[in-house]
């Protein structure tokens, strides 16, 4: 008897059941405390769909004396807070099938013979922060989108995480309590869900007896699966009774992914200050409307601009406003006072990129890659070798991001080492 994962996930999905994130390090530490006296480490990851105009975005020089170019001119306040990238990326091709890997490094289909699966960037750092924080990972933004979006978040089993689609969702799981009956029907929720994986868990037991061994790699695959659930109700039992923050400000209306942004970020900001959670991504994909900031053309059809310097224009006045809103949240991070110490900045790295390196000619190389805040030594656009023999994968910058997250690994999807010569500061 062959158990597939399409079996296994249509099994699960037919119980009322979705395998969304593995908390697998939070099991051990499931009522423990962060420590008072040291402010924990923060994650926000912020990609789109479609890259940034390369003419436009990247400087011509390099080391801390560069010139701000017209996408980056947004970012001037922020110049000693953030690092600039060029020349980093996974060595993929695919275009927008290629999009996915901005946070994995790996494409979907090829990750399943890696040690941690297609597990992305953000999933990792939330299994490390397990049920600390009410959610461990915020995901946000575009449902969909051209070819199904940016989807930038997965985990370990290969789940794409879909994000929250707008700023109303986002302030209610955020701030909304439900009434008492709507907790005791999660509750019994809660209870059947776990009754139904006891009973798929005895039963796929007495399986093992009776495969052979292919079968039974198949089967620890299902197992997985389960535990994945099982963690995933853990959560959801431990927080069931701890009332949320009150809101700040009444419920926002969602208005379309363009203008909805600023609401997005400043959520996102709060949800990090009341910890709520500790990570977070945005997704900005090809639900981004362009005419509701003016511009009467399509996105993704401006992304093809065939060198046109009118369509090159307002290509990037849309590239420019997601920068100005990235430049926001960077301004309200550091507005925002840590309530161990310092400001959200300090202790919140924030990854602001693309899978898609150049939209036009359809090129995953070279992606466009801004890291702000959270302890590492900033002010520089720091170019890397661009010949093939000699390229840095992006996923060096990843583990380098994962160690200062705290987390105790050399490796991160198909590459282990860090990124080499970049500072820590704190």
């Amino acid at each position: 008897m062959a158990i597939c994962s399409a079996d296994r996930r249509q099994f699960l999905r037919a119980t009322g059941i979705t395998i969304a994130l593995p908390l697998l390090e939070s099991l051990p530490r499931a009522d423990a405390q962060a420590p008072r006296s040291r402010p924990p480490k923060r994650l926000v990851c912020i990609g789109n769909e479609f890259g940034m105009y390369p003419g436009a975005f990247w400087p011509k020089e390099t080391g801390s004396h560069y010139t701000l170019p017209p996408l980056l001119e947004p970012l001037a306040p922020h110049r000693p807070d953030f690092t600039l990238f060029s020349h980093l990326d996974h060595g993929v091709q695919g275009g927008h099938f290629a999009v996915h890997t901005f946070l994995t490094g790996v494409k979907a289909q090829e990750a399943r013979g890696l040690p941690d699966g297609g597990i992305s960037l953000d999933q990792r750092a939330a299994e490390h922060v397990g049920s600390q924080t009410r959610f461990p990972v915020l995901n946000v933004g575009s449902p969909d989108g051209l070819h199904g979006g940016c989807q930038i978040s997965w985990t370990r089993t290969g789940t794409r995480v879909p994000p929250i689609p707008g700023p109303r969702e986002l302030y209610r799981a955020l701030f909304i309590e439900d009434d008492a009956e709507a907790r005791r029907q999660a509750m019994e929720r809660l209870h059947l869900r776990e009754s139904i994986l006891d009973a798929v868990r005895d039963e796929s037991r007495s399986l093992r007896r009776r495969l052979s061994r292919a079968d039974s790699k198949k089967l620890d695959e299902y197992f997985a699966a389960i535990r994945d659930v099982e963690t995933q109700l853990s959560l959801s039992r431990k927080w069931q009774n701890v009332p949320k923050p009150k809101p700040p400000f009444p419920e926002p209306q969602n208005r379309g992914l363009a203008k909805d942004l600023p609401m997005m970020y400043d959520l996102i900001a709060l949800a990090l200050q009341t910890d709520s959670t500790r990570v977070a991504t945005l997704e900005v994909g090809g639900s981004f409307v362009a005419r509701d900031i003016g511009i009467q053309q399509g996105y993704h059809n401006l992304s093809h601009h065939g060198h046109l310097p009118e369509k090159i224009k307002l290509l990037v006045q849309i590239e420019r406003y997601q920068v100005e809103q990235f430049s926001r949240f960077l301004d309200k991070l550091k507005s925002l006072e840590d309530p161990r110490g310092g400001t959200l900045l300090e202790h919140t790295m924030v990854l602001f990129g693309s899978g898609m390196g150049n939209g036009n000619s359809h090129r995953n190389d070279n992606l466009p890659i801004v890291l702000a805040g959270g302890g590492f030594r900033h002010g520089e656009h720091r170019a890397y070798p661009s010949d093939p023999h000699r390229k840095v994968p992006l996923c060096k910058l990843y583990v380098s991001m994962l160690q200062q997250f705290g987390i105790d690994t050399d490796r991160f999807g198909p590459v282990t080492g860090t990124l080499p010569n970049w500072e820590v500061t704190g």
